[in-house]
C-alpha cells in the first residue's frame, strides 16, 4: 500500500490549492466570452438559415411560375413542368393551419382582453381633462402600430414556435433528419421552408383579427361603460388613425412572423441529448423569439419614426 504521507498536497491535512485570483477574477470575463461567442454563432446560423430559406423559396416560386407558363404556352408537358423545384404548397397550408388557423380564438381571447383593459384604463386620466371620447384615438393608434402585431407574436410564439423547436427536434433525435438526407432529401427545403412560411402568413392574418378584435372590444367596452356612442368611437377611430398605420403593423407582422420561424427550425435542428434536449430547444425557442421580437419592434419603431411615417 502506498504511503500517503509521502504526498504532502494528497494528504488530509493538506487540500489542493484552489483557484489563484487572477483566475477567480478572469473567471466572469470568460464566461461573459462565451456568451458571446455563442450568442453570435447562434444569430450567424439562424441568418444562414433565412438565407437559404429565401433561396429555396425563390426557387420554387420561379419554378411554379416557369412550370405554368411552359404549360400554358405548351412548351413542355405536365409531366415535365412537374419535375422543376415547387414550394411545397400542401405542406405550407397544413403549417399555416396548425400554427396560423389553430391559434386564431386564444389570439382572438388574448387581443379583446387587451381592448376592455385599455379602454377601462384610460378612461379616467382623459376625464380629468374632460376628453373620455379620445379613447378612441389613443386605442386605435396603440392597437394598430403596436399592440396588435405583439400580441399576436408573443402568443403565436408560444402556441406555435415551441411546437415547431419540438417536432422538429424530436426528428433530429430520432435520426429521421439523417434519413432524409441519405435518401437526398433536403431539410431545408421539405422542414425548413414550410414552417417558416407558415409562421410568417400566419402571423400576418393573427395580426389583422388581434387589430380586429382588440378595436371591437374597446369600442363596445366604451359603449356599455364609458357611455361613449358607437358612432362618436368610430368617428374618433377614424381621425386618428391612417392605412399607414394599419400597414406599418401588417409589416411588423410578417418580420416578427420570419423570426419565430426561424427561431424555432434553428433551436430544432440543433437539438443534442435527446429528450433534455427537445426541452432545452423548446424553452430556448420561446425565450430567444420574444427577446427578438421587442428588439425588433424597437427597430422598426425609431425607424418609422425617424422616417416621419407615424
Amino acid at each position: 500500500m502506498a504511503d500517503l504521507s509521502a504526498n504532502p498536497a494528497s494528504s488530509p491535512g493538506n487540500p489542493k490549492p484552489g483557484p489563484s485570483v487572477a483566475a477567480t477574477a478572469l473567471a466572469p470575463l470568460e464566461a461573459a466570452y462565451k456568451g458571446l461567442s455563442q450568442s453570435i454563432d447562434h444569430i450567424g446560423s439562424v441568418a444562414w438559415l433565412g438565407v437559404q430559406v429565401l433561396v429555396w423559396t425563390l426557387r420554387g416560386f420561379i419554378g411554379w411560375v416557369s412550370a405554368v407558363v411552359c404549360v400554358t404556352l405548351r412548351i413542355k408537358t405536365r409531366e415535365q413542368a412537374r419535375r422543376r423545384p415547387k414550394l411545397g404548397i400542401g405542406e405550407v397550408l397544413r403549417q399555416y393551419v396548425r400554427v396560423g388557423v389553430n391559434a386564431f380564438m386564444i389570439v382572438s381571447l388574448v387581443s379583446g382582453a387587451v381592448g376592455l383593459i385599455l379602454v377601462l384604463q384610460m378612461a379616467p386620466p382623459l376625464d380629468q381633462f374632460g376628453s373620455r371620447d379620445a379613447v378612441a384615438n389613443i386605442l386605435g393608434v396603440a392597437i394598430l402600430r403596436e399592440l396588435g402585431p405583439l400580441i399576436a407574436a408573443i402568443v403565436l410564439t408560444g402556441f406555435g414556435g415551441a411546437a415547431i423547436a419540438a417536432e422538429l427536434g424530436t426528428m433530429v433525435v430520432g435520426e429521421e433528419i439523417e434519413a432524409m438526407q441519405a435518401h437526398a432529401l433536403n431539410p431545408i427545403r421539405f422542414l425548413v421552408v414550410p414552417r417558416v412560411l407558415a409562421t410568417v402568413f400566419g402571423l400576418f392574418c393573427l395580426a389583422i383579427v388581434s387589430n380586429v378584435m382588440a378595436i371591437a372590444c374597446g369600442m363596445v367596452m366604451g359603449y356599455l361603460q364609458l357611455e361613449i356612442p358607437l358612432q362618436t368611437f368610430w368617428d374618433n377611430l377614424l381621425s386618428q388613425v391612417k392605412l399607414l398605420d394599419f400597414t406599418t403593423g401588417l409589416i411588423k407582422a410578417a418580420v416578427f412572423g420570419a423570426l419565430i420561424g426561424l427561431i424555432a427550425c434553428t433551436n430544432g435542428l440543433k437539438v443534442t441529448r435527446g429528450a433534455e434536449g427537445v426541452g432545452k430547444g423548446t424553452t430556448d425557442t420561446v425565450v430567444q423569439s420574444v427577446v427578438a421580437i421587442v428588439i425588433a419592434d424597437l427597430l422598426f419603431t425609431y425607424v418609422f419614426f425617424a422616417w416621419k411615417l407615424f
